[in-house]
């Protein structure tokens, strides 16, 4: 083992986990498990490195956390922590944060680490940045340290189920500033989405039991931002995909989250027009800018029905 240095699971070899094994190789042992042979690596048996492991980060979707996690649960380290920078939702609608609560409960430690890490940027040698949710600052301090000089900056948040939806919906909302983009709707219209979003991520997060404004630090706002502007972001080329009628390949977080919320009505929809307006374009994504427009109206109505109301009351 490297003096100094942690010994790290990585489970999941995608592109964060390439980042994770990059941001931390040169100071930790790192091991690397995934379903596929990792050419280059040596292969390890999962529940053995588990055993042996101070951190575990997992780097693969939502979806099998839990599965994973209950098949290393026997046995894990009592002194281990377990990190995910997964953002969607399992096949039972569950958040990351659920998952973990579900398997780990107070036995062992765990904590999310979301924001705006763009993993190529990041194996480039660019700068990252992402809030750290724990329990405790003692598990963040624990935890920030193995990312001393990596290059990834890291804030503290004990709201580990805010951090957690805020991480989800992003990944909904960027779908449509991609479709805007497709059609032109140009910059005005680009801000425009970014204060509506924010407006619905707040009011939703706040409903499932994450704090206030959660949404506008680096887990909500900062990786937003990140996701529905970038080139390079899988969410953001999925609305471009929708206006062009290519619907082979819609795949990704987001559109698996709407289908959760949608199977087990984690969220009514009713209460939030631009998130079904995404549902809406993702189920049936024809004349879209016409349901952009239609939506647009009807925020006209209301606004001139507040200001008659407004008038009437002064």
């Amino acid at each position: 083992m490297i003096d100094g240095g942690k010994r790290i699971l990585i489970i999941g070899y995608g592109e964060m986990g390439h980042a994770m094994e990059y941001l931390l190789g040169p100071t930790h042992t790192v091991s690397i498990w995934d379903r596929h042979p990792v050419a280059g690596h040596e292969p390890v048996d999962l529940e053995a490195a588990a055993a042996a492991a101070d951190f575990i980060i997992y780097c693969v979707p939502a979806s099998p956390i839990g599965e994973l996690a209950d098949r290393i649960l026997p046995s894990l380290a009592g002194h281990s922590l377990s990190l995910s920078v997964a953002k969607g939702l399992d096949e039972s609608g569950r958040s990351v944060a659920r998952i973990f609560e579900d398997v780990y409960a107070d036995r062992f430690d765990y904590g999310l680490l979301y924001g705006p890490m763009i993993s190529e940027e990041l194996r480039a040698g660019r700068p990252g940045f992402a809030q750290l949710g724990t329990r405790t600052p003692a598990l963040y301090r624990q935890a920030a340290s193995l990312f001393s000089g990596s290059g990834l900056y890291l804030e503290y948040t004990r709201d580990i189920c805010g951090i957690s939806w805020a991480a989800v919906l992003k990944n909904v909302y960027a779908i449509l500033f991609g479709a805007a983009d497709a059609l032109d709707l140009g910059d005005n219209m680009r801000g425009f989405l970014a204060v509506a979003a924010m407006h619905e991520m707040d009011a939703i997060i706040t409903r499932l039991g994450g704090s206030a404004r959660t949404s506008h630090h680096l887990a909500g706002l900062g990786d937003l931002i990140t996701t529905a502007t970038s080139a390079g972001s899988h969410h953001h080329a999925l609305g471009g995909m929708l206006v062009r009628g290519e619907r082979g390949s819609i795949r990704g977080e987001g559109v698996h989250t709407l289908a959760m919320v949608r199977d087990y009505g984690l969220i009514d929809e009713n209460d939030f027009p631009l998130l079904r307006l995404v549902h809406r374009i993702v189920d049936d994504p024809v004349n879209i800018g016409n349901r952009i427009g239609d939506y647009l109206c009807q925020l006209g109505k209301q606004a001139a029905s507040v200001g008659r109301a407004g008038s009437r009351s002064g």
